[in-house]
Parts: structure tokens; C-alpha cells; sequence
């Protein structure tokens, strides 16, 4: 899978990428990232990627130019979505990033900076995404946890698939609680049904987990999760 990052900090992500699962994943070529700069694609001898905005108004905005020029310039997969990391846009969960990983061949990611991008750049948009209801700085921190977010689900970057299915968010439920040696630390014991070694008690006793983990940290989760389970056909008794 292809990704392609207009970026006005690629040192941003000199790191990242070759760290962990990320940097595994892309020297063995699951995916490839390439990085792109605006500021490569401007005209003027001050390579100016940004002006006031029309109407007055604090700040700074992306100008139109380097950004079309910047993506026009890049190959075009078929199966490609641009996105714009904004807090406008759609905030990000798991069931994007499946979709992205199992339907998407590209993804081009705009990082957005200053006060945002001219409104313009929206023509070349497919997708606005955001990481949250909240500012930051640049969008190349929400596009690194997208990049994250997609690559650790593509065939081969996790070594057991198993454990991408017993994840938080998988089934719209929490994380069960989880322990590992020594089964007693500081007066805290592991509960005793992990020891058990009955693996249908040790499944019984993990969902109720996450049922009680979901209902009081995520009251959301929890409502979105039981109105899917009213949709679900009853199995007769």
C-alpha cells in the first residue's frame, strides 16, 4: 500500500518510520510512505507557502498553489483517497482504518499547518479527517497516527493476526483487563480464573470485562454497542 504525505516537515517523520512495527513494516514492503513538499512547488524566490487570508483575520493560511502542485505531481493509484487532516473533519476510529487497509491501494494525506488551507484545496479532497475534537499544531500528528493506525492492520506487519481481533475497538467493545508474572505483586493477585486454566470460564470472564470496562469509561461505546446487538438476529432457544 502506497502513502503519500504533502508535508512542509518531512523531518517530522524521519524517526517514526524507522521505529518499531512501522520501520518493520516498510523495509519489508508492506508499505511504502513517500514524502512530498509544498514548499518544492512554489514559484516565488521565497518559496512562500502561505499568505493572509481574504477578509482579514488572525493568522496565516496554505495557499492553494503548492499544495495542487505537490499532489498533481504524484502517481495516481486506483484505488486512491486524498484526505486532509483537519479538525473539521471526521474523527478518526478503527472501522476507518479497516476500511482503509482492505479497500485503498493510496493514500494521499495533506498536512495542514498555520491556520489551516485555503478552501480551495477542498476541490482535490475526498475525505477530511480529524484526530479529534481538539487544535494542534500541525496535521502531521494526526497523519502519523493514521499512518500507524492503517499499516499495523495490512497483512504482515503484526505477527498474529489473532491478536488484531481480541483488540479495543475490534467489536466495538473495550479491552478486558490483562496480567502477566509474577500472578501476585505488591498484595495485587491476578484473578484466579486466569489461573484456572478453564479457557471457557477465562473467555466468559474476559467479555463481561469488557461489557463493565465499556459501560463506565465509555458511555458511548456502550449505547452504540447494545443498539447494534438489537439489530442482530436472536438465535432460537
Amino acid at each position: 500500500m502506497r502513502f503519500d504525505l504533502i508535508t512542509l516537515f518531512p523531518d517530522f517523520f524521519s524517526s517514526p518510520l524507522q521505529s518499531g512495527l512501522l520501520g518493520k513494516a516498510l523495509a519489508n514492503q508492506i508499505a511504502e510512505v513517500h514524502l512530498t513538499n509544498p514548499r518544492d512547488f512554489t514559484t516565488d524566490k521565497h518559496h512562500k507557502v502561505d499568505d493572509e487570508p481574504y477578509g482579514g483575520g488572525v493568522g496565516m493560511l496554505m495557499k492553494p498553489e503548492p499544495i495542487f502542485a505537490a499532489v498533481e505531481s504524484l502517481p495516481v493509484l486506483p484505488r486512491r483517497e486524498v484526505l486532509l487532516m483537519t479538525p473539521q473533519g471526521e474523527p478518526m476510529c478503527q472501522r476507518m482504518f479497516q476500511e482503509f487497509s482492505s479497500s485503498r491501494d493510496q493514500l494521499v494525506i495533506i498536512c495542514g499547518h498555520y491556520e489551516g488551507v485555503d478552501e480551495r484545496v477542498l476541490h482535490l479532497v475526498t475525505r477530511e479527517v480529524s484526530l479529534g475534537d481538539f487544535v494542534l499544531t500541525c496535521g502531521e500528528i494526526p497523519a502519523l497516527a493514521l499512518l500507524n493506525g492503517v499499516i499495523r492492520l495490512l497483512p504482515g506487519t503484526v505477527g498474529k493476526v489473532e491478536s488484531l481481533k481480541l483488540e479495543s475497538f475490534e467489536d466495538g467493545l473495550l479491552d478486558y483487563p490483562q496480567y502477566t508474572r509474577p500472578a501476585e505483586f505488591r498484595g495485587w493477585r491476578v484473578p484466579d480464573v486466569l489461573l484456572s486454566g478453564n479457557h471457557q470460564a477465562i473467555a466468559h470472564w474476559r467479555h463481561e470485562q469488557q461489557l463493565e470496562r465499556t459501560q463506565k469509561r465509555r458511555p458511548d461505546l456502550w449505547q452504540a454497542w447494545q443498539e447494534r446487538q438489537k439489530s442482530f438476529p436472536k438465535e432460537p432457544d
